[in-house]
């Protein structure tokens, strides 16, 4: 296993981040996502792999609280909208979890977006824009991610993404009798990060490319 990721800090200023994609910009919560929020939180498709879709008042919760976190330290789990018509399609980002898990500490990449916005490769381009991030500007050493066993669909973000599985765990805020409880967890080194990059940059160079990567602001 590699080295445990440590404690990270906030942006400079703790200012709300604001990442941008060609397509996508990942920003602060507004009162006017926790609607749609609430709509895909309570879809029980893309709640499946999670223990149960949520009402109305734990969506809004999950909200504040990711709110909070990127008021309180200028990074989190951002709201994800769509720059060519100010859709709020779900959130992507970074995140400590609270919880006792086998890795802990550590900082991992997460999203969840409305089942309306998957197969686009909405999620791997806000992914990629918060592990550049992670890596460039909080100077992580490793970025984790982990998932329920059944979830095909992200894990193969996660591949995507470059990152490697490390073997399974059973997640302790899930209850024991749940099918969800077991959880793969993967792993991407910043070595590793920053070798694909410059895959990337070739390939681009090759083909008469800009090698720019997402900007924020």
């Amino acid at each position: 296993m590699s080295d445990q990721c440590p404690s990270v800090p906030g942006a400079a200023g703790h200012e709300p981040v604001v990442l941008e994609t060609a397509r996508l910009r990942l920003r602060q919560w507004r009162e006017a996502d926790f609607a749609p929020f609430a709509a895909l939180n309570a879809d029980p498709v893309v709640m499946a792999c999670f223990p149960a879709p949520l009402d109305r008042a734990a969506s809004d919760t999950l909200a504040l609280r990711c709110e909070a976190l990127i008021a309180q330290r200028g990074w989190g789990f951002w709201a994800v909208e769509r720059k060519a018509d100010g859709a709020f399609i779900g959130f992507v980002g970074l995140h400590e979890p609270a919880a006792a898990l086998p890795f802990s500490p550590c900082v991992e990449i997460g999203w969840r977006l409305a089942q309306a916005y998957w197969g686009q490769g909405y999620a791997s381009e806000a992914a990629q824009a918060a592990l550049r991030f992670g890596f460039e500007q909080l100077a992580l050493a490793e970025i984790v991610s982990f998932t329920a066993l059944p979830n095909a669909r992200s894990r193969a973000v996660m591949e995507r993404l470059g990152m490697v599985a490390d073997g399974t765990f059973e997640h302790p805020a899930v209850a024991p009798d749940s099918p969800l409880r077991k959880h793969w967890l993967y792993r991407l080194p910043l070595a590793r990060w920053r070798a694909s990059i410059r895959r990337k940059q070739r390939l681009a160079h090759r083909n008469g490319l800009g090698g720019h990567g997402p900007q924020n602001r």
